[in-house]
């Protein structure tokens, strides 16, 4: 789409809209009042974030920008765009009711992303990438994979010796997960037999087990780093009763670099899952489950609380309590994780943490 801004009449101030690919990033620009003044294809390179950015400044100030996808396809350009002090707003994909009447391509995403951006509809402030946080999630992901990959195998171990020959079923079935899997990794079966179905089930569990071990030391070397790396970053949240290094992981990967675009420990709590939504109509006055937000983040919060059941004093003696007012477990978890969201955005924000970083 050209566009229909005369070279006479250059708008003052414009704002943004990117939709983003993994290949190729479609832009568009808006004015003050929503009208369309250019639509234009992009490469998703350095070199076509730049021409992205200069394409979009030839309108007029740049304001604002719509960015969908900023932590995936369009993480690049999003830092481009913060390291040149351009507001970056993040922009969900458009609701279907609105696609089903509008209609679905990449310019009128990217127009419907540079008016979300100006109109305030959206204000999610990106996170920052390139601080020890994005170094968290790396690792991150490396060990839940190798934790997903040692659960899959292990399952298989079990599942192969309840169809084994019956001797060698009656010897591993009773065994304890570990000495199952040193048992069978110290299998000793002849390999120009593979053929024969005993044998084949042995060189097939031998070689489970070894995977299982390599993984579990792969786990114990990323524990050894994420453990170092969370402390080094938030010793406080760390120590938190009930917080160990894997629940403080998710926390802090969940604020961001930038936890400053979290306004309040409310926002934190909604962002979590853990903030309930108000239902009420008419005379009626009452709140929801909060099904949305970060849920690997809400499960984090869960595991906290649960060991505070089993281990903080104050804990079980506001259980106790509101199991008298007639609350069931379910509903005191609910609000314990809400009190616990709360406590916790203290520690990640805390001013002692950030002269300490």
């Amino acid at each position: 789409m050209t566009s229909i801004t005369p070279d006479n009449a250059p708008v003052s101030e414009v704002a943004g809209g990117v939709d983003t690919h993994q290949d190729t990033h479609t832009a568009a620009v808006i004015d003050g009042v929503g009208r369309v003044l250019g639509t234009e294809q992009f490469p998703a390179t350095p070199a076509g974030y730049a021409a992205l950015l200069t394409w979009m400044r030839a309108f007029g100030q740049l304001s604002r920008v719509g960015v969908e996808g900023t932590g995936v396809y369009g993480a690049g350009l999003t830092r481009l765009l913060q390291a040149e002090h351009i507001d970056v707003i993040e922009i969900d994909r458009p609701s279907r009711k609105t696609r089903r009447f509008q209609g679905k391509s990449d310019p009128i995403d990217a127009i419907a992303a540079a008016k979300a951006a100006l109109a305030g509809d959206r204000t999610g402030i990106p996170k920052q990438r390139d601080g020890r946080i994005e170094a968290l999630r790396a690792l991150r992901i490396a060990r839940r994979s190798a934790v997903d990959q040692r659960a899959d195998t292990q399952r298989q171990i079990k599942a192969l010796i309840v169809t084994a020959p019956d001797a060698l079923r009656q010897r591993l079935r009773r065994l304890t997960s570990t000495k199952l899997i040193a048992t069978c990794a110290a299998l000793r079966p002849d390999r120009d037999h593979a053929a024969d179905p005993l044998t084949a089930t042995q060189l097939a569990l031998r070689s489970l087990a070894r995977r299982h071990r390599q993984l579990s030391a792969e786990i114990a070397d990323l524990d050894e780093l994420l453990d170092a790396l969370v402390t080094a970053i938030n010793p406080r949240l760390s120590a938190a009763h009930g917080v160990g290094t894997d629940t403080a992981g998710q926390l802090l990967l969940t604020a961001g670099e930038n936890h400053d675009r979290i306004p309040s420990e409310a926002a934190f709590a909604m962002l979590c899952g853990v903030a309930p939504i108000p239902a009420s109509s008419g005379k009626t006055t009452r709140h929801r489950l909060n099904r949305g937000g970060d849920r690997q983040a809400n499960a984090a919060l869960y595991r906290v609380v649960l060991c505070r059941l089993r281990w903080d004093p104050r804990t079980r003696a506001y259980m106790e309590r509101r199991t008298q007012d007639g609350l069931s477990k379910k509903e005191i978890i609910r609000c314990l994780k809400r009190y616990v969201a709360r406590e916790l955005y203290g520690l990640i924000t805390s001013k002692d943490q950030e002269r300490s970083a």
